[in-house]
């Protein structure tokens, strides 16, 4: 299947994928931080390769 045609990922399913809190996936977008999201209307999407490539740029170093 084409990548651009996967279904885009919600702030949840973000949220559920690194097991944080959907909270802190909305702070991290207010802070500049995390994968690139785009807004569609009122609401936030994700594309996958987007967060799996900031996922594979994160270092292994400890905050």
């Amino acid at each position: 299947m084409n990548p651009r045609l996967a279904k885009l990922w919600t702030v949840q399913d973000l949220a559920d994928f690194l097991d944080v809190p959907v909270k802190t996936i909305y702070s991290w977008r207010s802070a500049g931080y995390g994968p690139r999201g785009k807004k569609v209307g009122r609401y936030v999407r994700y594309d996958q390769a987007d967060v799996e490539a900031w996922f594979d740029s994160l270092t292994d170093e400890v905050a």
